[in-house]
C-alpha cells in the first residue's frame, strides 16, 4: 500500500539526531571563534582565565606600529591584487564560457584547486630562480594575482552560464558590434558577479598567510603574517583582538559578495 503524502502546508517531522548532530557541527565550527572573541576583551595578558572586561586591547592595536604597518601592507596588497585579478579573471570567465577549450579552463581553475604549500613554494621557485625577483611587495601582489584569478572567473563563469543566450543573439541581430554587446549588455548583466568575485579576491587576499608565507621575503609583513609572528611567543588578547577584527572584516566582505551574487559563496 502506498503511503499518503503529508497534506499541504504540514511540515515533515525531522528525526532528533539529525539537529544533535547539526548543533555539535555548528559548535565545533563556532565555538573556538567566540572564544577567541570574547578573551579579546579579556582585562589580562595571560589568557589562562577570565579576569574582567576591557577595550585596552583594541586601544593597543591603534598604537602597534609594527601592527598598523602590516595591516596597511595587507591592504595595499589586497587592493591591487584584487583590482588586477578581477580584471584578468572576468577576462578568463568570459573566455571559458564563449569557447569550448578543456585546456583553457583547466589551466584556469588548477591554481584554485592545487594545495596552498604547493603553489607557494611553486611561485617562489618561478620568482626566485625564473625571473630572479627580489621577494618583497611585488612578489606577494603577483602570487594573489595567481590564486585569485580562478575565484573571479569561477563567479563570472557561473553568472553567464545561467543566462539567456538569445538576449546576446538580439543585440547582434540589432546591429551591435561585438565590444557594443559586451558594454551595452554583457558586462550590466554580469556586473554583480564581478563586483561579488572582486570582494571574494580581496577577501582570499587579506586572509592569506600560506602563499604569502613563501613569497613575501624579509622586508613585508601582513597582518596573518604578523599574527603569527606573535603567537610564536604568546596568544595574548591584543592577538585575539586583531584576529577579531580580521575576522569581522572577513565575514562581512564575504556576506556582501554574497548578497551581490548567490553563488559566489558556493564557488569558492
Amino acid at each position: 500500500m502506498r503511503k499518503t503524502p503529508p497534506a499541504f502546508g504540514v511540515a515533515r517531522r525531522r528525526p532528533v539526531w539529525l539537529f544533535v548532530a547539526s548543533g555539535f557541527t555548528l559548535a565545533f565550527l563556532y565555538v573556538p571563534l567566540f572564544v577567541v572573541v570574547a578573551y579579546s576583551f579579556n582585562d589580562s595578558r595571560l589568557n589562562a582565565e577570565w579576569v574582567g572586561f576591557t577595550l585596552d586591547w583594541y586601544r593597543q592595536l591603534l598604537s602597534d606600529e609594527a601592527m598598523l604597518t602590516a595591516a596597511r601592507n595587507s591592504l595595499a596588497i589586497a587592493l591591487v591584487s584584487s583590482v588586477a585579478s578581477t580584471v584578468l579573471g572576468t577576462l578568463a570567465g568570459l573566455a571559458m564560457h564563449r569557447y569550448s577549450f578543456r585546456w583553457l579552463a583547466l589551466l584556469v581553475i588548477t591554481p584554485v584547486a592545487m594545495p596552498e604549500i604547493l603553489l607557494g613554494i611553486s611561485l617562489l621557485v618561478f620568482f626566485l630562480q625564473v625571473l630572479h625577483l627580489t621577494l618583497g611587495f611585488v612578489s606577494v601582489v603577483l602570487a594573489h594575482i595567481t590564486f585569485s584569478i580562478g575565484f573571479v572567473a569561477i563567479v563570472v563563469r557561473t553568472r553567464l552560464a545561467g543566462m539567456d543566450e538569445s538576449i546576446f543573439e538580439a543585440a547582434r541581430d540589432l546591429g551591435a558590434t561585438p565590444w557594443q554587446t559586451f558594454r551595452l549588455v554583457t558586462f550590466p548583466l554580469i556586473l554583480p558577479a564581478v563586483a561579488a568575485g572582486a570582494l571574494m579576491a580581496f577577501t582570499l587576499s587579506i586572509d592569506d598567510f600560506v602563499i604569502t608565507f613563501f613569497t613575501a621575503g624579509v622586508g613585508v609583513s601582513t597582518l596573518p603574517l604578523q599574527i603569527y609572528s606573535m603567537i610564536k611567543i604568546a596568544v595574548t588578547p591584543e592577538v585575539n583582538a586583531v584576529s577579531t577584527l580580521l575576522m569581522l572584516l572577513t565575514l562581512g566582505l564575504m556576506a556582501a559578495a554574497s548578497r551581490l551574487d548567490r553563488h559566489a559563496v558556493s564557488a569558492a
